[in-house]
């Protein structure tokens, strides 16, 4: 079982990362992605995976930080995604709820990693809040779709899914994986849940995005990726299957995605 997209390196998990790992391992978690924010947690986030062999790293600035991107940024960004636990430029993407950075300075951010990621044929880990035709349009031109509309060069994970089941053939025919959170246990979650249901078998991932947004038996408290498991049974029950197979189909994607560096 993995978690596809967690925040390790965030202050809320300064003092007992260690013991919070070993709870995931002993809930039958085997691999986490934790998700850089900005430069320096980037840089955390890959020190950390040297440490600990059950974590992969993805690099990049979130929309919340656009406003310290810069080409110095972009080129540090660019050698650490030389290391052998990095599997994706992320987190990135836009957000308009209002509560983020200046709208230019998301785009700006947006546009150059997602030409990084090009680049170097690694993932992206998208955060689309409130913004999921403004992504979809940019990830477009980013695109280099092959004749007769055969699959992008750019792939990755929207993580933290937020939009209803008529969106998710939208994201998967651009060749994304979508990425639940314990926001699918919510009582007022159904369209979440309809979405859910709707994803095909190989293009879905479950995660916690961690220390936020626990599931429902947890809500109000720090989130921590043993409850993954949570997630994953919700959303087995969902799709009318065990949480083993479930756990192994995500499992296989997980490893389609990221490739070699994330190991079995």
């Amino acid at each position: 079982m993995l978690d596809a997209h967690a925040h390790l390196t965030d202050p809320r998990f300064a003092a007992d990362l260690d013991v919070v790992l070993e709870r995931a391992r002993a809930a039958g978690v085997t691999r986490i992605l934790t998700c850089g924010e900005d430069l320096a947690s980037s840089r955390a986030a890959t020190a950390l995976a040297e440490r600990q062999p059950e974590l992969r790293v993805a690099v990049g600035v979130h929309p919340h930080r656009g406003g310290t991107w810069s080409e110095e940024t972009l080129a540090a960004l660019a050698l650490l995604a030389g290391h052998e636990r990095v599997v994706a430029i992320g987190e990135i993407g836009m957000d308009l709820s209002g509560r983020s950075a200046p709208l230019a300075d998301q785009e700006r951010a947006l546009r150059a990693q997602l030409a990084l990621a090009k680049l170097l044929e690694l993932p992206v880990v998208l955060h689309v809040r409130d913004a999921g035709p403004a992504v979809r349009a940019i990830v477009d031109q980013h695109s280099a779709w092959g004749p007769g509309g055969a699959a992008p060069r750019l792939v990755g994970m929207v993580h933290c899914y937020s939009e209803g089941p008529a969106e998710v053939a939208e994201w998967t025919r651009r060749g994304m994986v979508l990425s639940f959170a314990g926001t699918v246990t919510y009582a007022r979650s159904d369209a979440l849940r309809e979405a859910a249901k709707a994803v095909p078998e190989d293009r879905l991932l479950v995660e916690t995005d961690a220390p936020y947004l626990a599931p429902q038996a947890h809500r109000g408290s720090r989130n921590e990726p043993a409850y993954v498991a949570e997630t994953l049974r919700a959303i087995a029950g969902i799709r009318g299957v065990s949480d083993q197979t479930l756990a192994a189909a995500v499992d296989a994607t997980a490893r389609r995605l990221f490739g070699d560096r994330w190991g079995t």
